[in-house]
């Protein structure tokens, strides 16, 4: 067996290409398939199988884009209710590619229609390797709330029996997940690893270390975190079937006059930039996610699906805008009027309006705490954090994705000094209260981890839901 592994960072996936004898199947690929046939044509394989280990809540498949390039056969759960044409899959149904068979296995948790797949190359006497999906993690597995609340108690139970089947495989088994590092759809952080044995994970994982059911029910619910407000949106579109586009086109450099008619007309203004850049100067109302690996999760999550995007992006601004452009595409985001010609620069010399703010740093705001001057901090970091590393003393605490439910209990009576970890979540937090009219400060490098120890040192977070 060949195995290739094709990873999109920012969504935390992995998409597998399994072959044999010139032929290979596609496991969970990614809507920008362009890179999938990339890999097999350069191995010289042909595209004979998509598979599916489930309906995705995280970004859109790139199965039927794979089948109009390369004519390939969709092997799907037969109970996700796919309405496209596909070849339903129950538990104990094969797909072969030359010398292998793949094996369906029941694993719903995740999701009610679950699949694993075991891979089991000729005149093997058991698998080499299982394809996970959203089952069993690196270290973790597949959160069980993405359905919602009410079916929570029911996948949580699924999901811990799916867990114990996949457990008694023999230690050698290759852990395939298609979740990884950087997903929201794992329950709580992985090891960083992208793959691993059953064996590994027996040892290790702490929700297989679970000795019952009420014991893995307070591990796995107890590790969820937010996860962005664009998921709601991809599972109804991936069982319809999302629209076969191709590569995307890249959308037009707008002058300001422009880039002022897209917003006028309803754009949102997604700026791209460094957050020090944005915060010395940036287009009125426009939030600030930069342009890293992770620019689509947030943009679905602070910017409604379905809307118009205008983009302000760093240089050099062509390959700024290619890399956008297909994130958002991966998540459905295909409505995006250009990208503003010239920059921040640009629109200031065309007489339009420009907004800043200042940046701080941590230790700054430790000195005003200690001197009592009247100011405020909010600390955007996610729960588990405030547990595990501490809290500012007296910083009002909201995570990032609840912050736009919340604008209204943040006071406006001095400005607002808001911090993460790292600076990025904070630039994100920042531009949003600035949208709304409140006085800011970005602590733009750093973050908690380097409130000073002396004098008023970070405390410890020891309630299992902390204070707001």
């Amino acid at each position: 067996m060949d195995l290739e592994i094709v990873l999109t960072p920012g969504l935390g996936n992995a998409t597998y290409l399994l072959a044999s004898d010139g032929e290979a199947i596609v496991v969970d690929p990614p809507r920008d398939a362009w890179r999938v046939t990339s890999v097999a044509d350069a191995r010289g394989w042909r595209l004979t199988h998509v598979v599916e280990t489930h309906v995705h809540n995280d970004y859109l498949s790139g199965a039927l884009e794979l089948r109009a390039a390369r004519r390939a056969e969709i092997v799907a759960p037969d109970r996700g209710r796919y309405a496209f044409e596909h070849r339903g899959a129950e538990e104990g149904d094969v797909v072969e590619v030359g010398g292998l068979r793949l094996v369906a296995r029941a694993t719903p948790g995740h999701t009610r229609e679950h699949l694993a797949w075991e891979v089991r190359p000729d005149g093997a006497d058991g698998p080499s390797a299982v394809l996970t999906g959203g089952s069993l993690l690196v270290g973790s597995a597949g959160r069980t709330d993405l359905l919602g609340a009410d079916a929570a108690d029911e996948l949580t139970r699924a999901q811990f029996a799916s867990l114990r089947a996949l457990a008694t495989l023999p230690d050698d088994v290759a852990v395939l997940p298609t979740h990884g590092p950087g997903s929201f759809c794992s329950a709580g952080p992985t090891d960083g690893s992208r793959t691993s044995t059953i064996g590994s994970e027996r040892r290790m994982n702490p929700l297989l270390a679970a000795p019952d059911e009420a014991a893995f029910r307070a591990a796995l619910l107890g590790r969820l975190g937010a996860y962005p407000t664009y998921y709601d949106s991809m599972a109804p579109i991936n069982r319809a079937g999302p629209p076969v586009r191709g590569r995307p086109a890249a959308p037009p450099h707008l002058d300001p006059a422009a880039f002022a008619a897209a917003i006028a007309a309803g754009a949102h203004v997604v700026d791209g930039r460094p957050r020090a850049e944005f915060a010395a100067g940036h287009l009125p109302g426009s939030i600030n996610v930069e342009l890293t690996e992770t620019f689509a999760s947030y943009v679905g999550w602070f910017v409604p699906f379905g809307a118009t995007v205008a983009l302000v992006l760093p240089e050099p601004l062509d390959e700024a805008l290619v890399e956008a452009v297909v994130q958002l595409f991966r998540i459905g985001y295909d409505r995006v009027a250009g990208a503003l010609a010239g920059g921040l620069a640009a629109w200031s010399a065309s007489g339009a309006r420009v907004e800043d703010y200042p940046t701080t740093t941590i230790q700054a705001l430790h000195e005003d705490a200690v001197a009592g001057r009247n100011a405020y901090a909010l600390d955007v970091r996610d729960p588990h954090e405030w547990r595990e590393d501490g809290i500012v003393p007296g910083a009002i605490q909201i995570p990032l994705g609840d912050l736009p439910d919340h604008l209204a209990s943040i006071p406006r009576d001095a400005p607002v000094t808001i911090f993460c970890r790292s600076g990025r979540r904070a630039g994100i937090a920042a531009s949003l209260l600035d949208a709304a009219g409140l006085e800011v400060r970005l602590v733009a490098h750093g973050g908690a981890g380097d409130w000073p120890a002396t004098g008023s040192p970070t405390e410890s977070a020891t309630a299992a839901d902390p204070p707001r």
